[in-house]
């Protein structure tokens, strides 16, 4: 990999196969298989990333104790899915879409972990000694953790069936749609002491405490049912220059979860949650002649509580207490949106749109490693209200002697609209701008293409990101610049292949690209209410690819 030690592999394959029944009517069968094997990136504090830089990362040689060993630190996962999708048109404008689907995903993720020897925990059930713990690999009565290995096995299923049909009428096309899916997931872990060489096996023993308990964190299984309604009516006036599009989609969720951990009963064992959410949505456009258009959208959209950690904790074998906690309201997140543009289409191409948006239950994932780990923990945080309005605008040329030429820009204000709960009190971060939500971006981009040769080249510019609720931990903003140039090969037969070389990060430039792991905040902060002081958590960031340089060959055939 480019920073630390380890290496990235992967394999796809994908195919699919369409037949024809009649005008209008075909079916299509898709199928793909991914397998991935690489090493564990490690996002770094801001204290780590001003001290090693773009070094960070797993380390090539083991030592006593060393969770950061890339033997002990990988992501083996894998998915398989297929599709059968089918159109259907019965004449007197009506038809039928309907696709059944599938899909699976699955792990195992290893971690680098010190499971302590004496006095830990097996789920929320402590123990005196993990089981023969003075004849496992690595052991020294000198020091009370055992370097491990965490292997955390998972899966997800997804299956579903989408219908819509449609009537389309004169000016008007109708459209209902009924969507059902069913999703079950499992996640397991099993804990393997590591030698004094970093070696370990998983066809061997796991760590058990209590004459045969596993030592684990989580156990989870977990499955989800989705039935979702759906009904749009789009109508043209005017001989097509004005469009009205409204519509609403209603979707009822079930979720249940079990957390089967030693020790962890009642509410803390099982979770259901049930959840309705209707999301209506009108668009608006108005066409005065082929060049000039003008556009007004409303919209809605949602987004479920993610994962086990919205509805049931993970235990620590340290402390056999809880490393997260669920979310005490369990309310989808609801954004409303609503958007003026106007579009030009003529020596050029052109786009300029005003938005706003209000958010309801505004979740924000706060990621930590837990302590001598590579593992992390991650928080779900229901932030409340925030609120943001802002200007976009797009540019681009029609091709000149090959060459085109692109640029847009943005500028974004957000705000929170609530001072957020905290371990009994309310942090003061209403007014503060949103996580993650540059104030400005941009990009320039330059294509060519005669046919045989292409290319491009872009530019772009982000500003600075808050990476705590409270603001008090920012990373700065960043420019970018990547090329990418290739031919055209002789055609072979059907095939039509062709080679690209990419440069990534022309100028090099060694920068924190994103948040991995947000938090409320990076500073002692006080409570609103009491002036309870609480200390500060570190988030944790996404390095950027420094120079790189790839060169690919694929065929179209």
């Amino acid at each position: 990999m480019w920073r630390g030690d380890g290496n990235i592999r992967k394999w796809h394959v994908d195919a699919a196969v369409t037949k024809s029944w009649a005008d209008h009517s075909d079916s299509e069968a898709i199928f793909g298989f991914t397998k991935a094997q690489q090493g564990e990136w490690l996002y770094p504090s801001l204290a780590n990333w001003n001290k090693y830089g773009v070094d960070y990362g797993l380390n090539k040689q083991y030592y006593n104790g060393d969770t950061h060993y890339s033997g002990l630190n990988a992501k083996n996962t894998g998915a398989i899915y297929g599709a059968l999708k089918n159109h259907f048109t019965f004449g007197h404008g009506l038809s039928l879409d309907a696709e059944a689907y599938s899909v699976e995903f699955h792990g195992p993720y290893t971690y680098g972990e010190t499971v302590p020897v004496s006095n830990g925990y097996a789920g929320a059930e402590k123990y005196k000694h993990l089981d023969n713990y003075k004849d496992l690999p690595g052991y020294d009565p000198a020091v009370s953790k055992l370097t491990s290995v965490e292997v955390s096995d998972w899966y997800t299923l997804s299956s579903g069936l989408t219908l819509t049909g449609r009537w389309k009428h004169k000016f008007n096309t109708l459209s209902l749609t009924y969507w059902y899916s069913y999703a079950q997931e499992a996640a397991s872990q099993n804990f393997y002491p590591v030698n004094g060489k970093g070696e370990w096996s998983a066809h061997g023993a796991p760590l058990t405490a209590n004459g045969g308990q596993l030592i684990s964190e989580d156990n989870e299984n977990g499955l989800q049912q989705l039935n979702s309604f759906a009904v749009d009516d789009k109508m043209v006036f005017l001989n097509g220059r004005l469009t009205i599009d409204g519509g609403i989609r209603m979707a009822m969720a079930n979720r249940q979860y079990t957390q089967d951990l030693p020790g962890v009963t009642g509410s803390n064992y099982k979770s259901i949650k049930n959840v309705f959410v209707p999301a209506p949505q009108v668009l608006i456009s108005y066409r005065f002649n082929p060049q000039n258009q003008i556009y007004v959208n409303g919209t809605t959209g949602y987004h479920l509580p993610a994962s086990l950690s919205s509805q049931l904790s993970s235990y620590s074998y340290s402390t056999g207490k809880a490393t997260s906690l669920p979310m005490s309201d369990y309310k989808p997140e609801y954004m409303i949106t609503e958007e003026v543009g106007y579009r030009y289409s003529g020596l050029l191409t052109a786009n300029v749109a005003g938005f706003h948006y209000n958010v309801t239950n505004h979740q924000v994932s706060a990621e930590s490693y837990e302590p001598g780990s590579t593992s992390t923990i991650s928080q779900l945080i229901n932030a409340g209200g925030l609120e943001a309005y802002g200007i976009q605008a797009e540019l681009a040329t029609h091709p000149w002697h090959h060459l085109s030429f692109y640029a847009s820009g943005q500028y974004m204000h957000t705000k929170n609209g609530n001072n957020i709960a905290y371990e009994g009190d309310y942090l003061a971060t209403k007014g503060k701008q949103e996580v993650g939500a540059p104030k400005f971006s941009g990009s320039l981009g330059l294509t060519y293409n005669d046919g045989l040769w292409f290319g491009n080249f872009t530019l772009q510019y982000t500003d600075s990101q808050y990476s705590t609720l409270m603001n008090d931990q920012s990373i700065p903003s960043y420019v970018s610049a990547n090329l990418a140039v290739g031919r055209q090969l002789p055609k072979i037969g059907r095939v039509r292949p062709k080679i690209r070389l990419n440069l990534v990060n022309l100028g090099n430039n060694h920068y924190l690209s994103s948040m991995y792991g947000y938090t409320t905040n990076a500073q002692t902060q006080h409570g609103i209410v009491t002036g309870k002081a609480f200390s500060g958590s570190q988030p944790t960031y996404v390095i950027a690819s420094p120079f790189v340089v790839m060169a690919t060959i694929s065929a179209d055939f």
